[in-house]
């Protein structure tokens, strides 16, 4: 066979190939928006037949959450709060922590310990979430009842401290890639100019890097609002308005768990607050997860401010 014979036996398989891989990628996102609209429109449908029952405004202005009770109250406040709570406690301890790592890890650790770094930041993401949730009930609890003895059982502060340990790797990750993306030009200037490293670092790089900062610390806390598992073992279940994080609390990932154990059958008023409350769920993990992805998209476009 000529070489040109060769030639066109090879690149049959090839137009074959690329005939195929358009429809075939077509396919994969049609599935994955019909998913999203069968998601959206089941939650739109449900929610808007339970509204037909509960006001919309008792539902986000009443504190009480009593679905089960005699006289059952659908007041989501009190989910909605414990919730921002452990959202906001979960960042309050992971973002110092994984910024800091994340600086050290790119601009002072040697290769060795950033490779030994980068090694337990993976390791650290893959813990599955229910062996943390384990892990706050049966030794950070413990431990917080021996510094606080009125600490409860099951309290948002453990919660709070699993979460952020969860949610540590996504900002070390997020971050790095946001102090990648700052030209190198930066702190080689700073440093001829005589200034510190941790001078250009404080006062050039992170300011250059802030919004994937900023993305990082959204997109963790999207994942810290939908988290299930560490709240439902460490933060307990009592549907209560409070912010002190030694008490116990629900939150909506928390209801959404207990209501799929099947306690309210189809379509009374208890099934129809399922839907309810994964809609506010749903909103809240959007609205998140989209002021990131705006604050990756300025840093793309280079608008640092």
């Amino acid at each position: 066979m000529t070489a040109a014979g060769i030639s066109v036996t090879r690149r049959a398989p090839r137009r074959l190939a690329d005939r195929l891989a358009r429809p075939a990628f077509l396919a994969c996102t049609v599935l994955a928006a019909a998913t999203l609209v069968a998601v959206a429109g089941v939650l739109g449908v449900e929610t808007v037949r339970f509204f037909g029952t509960v006001s919309p405004v008792r539902f986000f202005t009443e504190v009480d959450w009593t679905p089960f009770a005699e006289e059952p109250r659908f007041g989501v406040l009190p989910l909605l709060a414990a919730t921002a709570q452990i959202t906001a406690g979960a960042a309050f301890f992971a973002v110092p922590a994984g910024l800091m790592t994340a600086v050290y890890m790119e601009h002072y650790a040697g290769v060795r310990t950033e490779r030994v770094l980068a090694g337990v930041t993976g390791l650290l993401a893959a813990v599955p979430t229910v062996v943390l949730g384990y892990f706050a009930l049966t030794f950070v609890t413990p431990l917080l009842r021996a510094l606080w003895p009125g600490t409860e059982a099951f309290n948002a502060l453990s919660a709070c401290l699993a979460v952020g340990l969860m949610i540590l790797p996504t900002v070390i990750v997020f971050t790095r890639n946001a102090l990648r993306s700052v030209p190198a030009a930066l702190m080689e200037t700073g440093l001829a100019l005589g200034a510190g490293r941790g001078r250009v670092v404080a006062r050039v790089m992170v300011p250059a890097a802030a919004p994937g900062i900023g993305a990082a610390v959204f997109l963790a806390m999207a994942r810290a609002a939908g988290e299930t598992m560490i709240v439902t073992l460490a933060a307990g279940n009592q549907a209560q308005l409070t912010w002190s994080p030694l008490e116990g609390l629900r939150t909506l990932t928390a209801y959404i768990a207990q209501s799929s154990l099947g306690d309210a059958p189809s379509g009374t008023v208890q099934y129809g607050a399922f839907f309810a409350v994964s809609a506010v769920l749903f909103a809240v993990t959007w609205g998140l997860h989209a002021t990131g992805r705006f604050l990756m998209s300025r840093r793309s476009r280079g608008g640092l401010g």
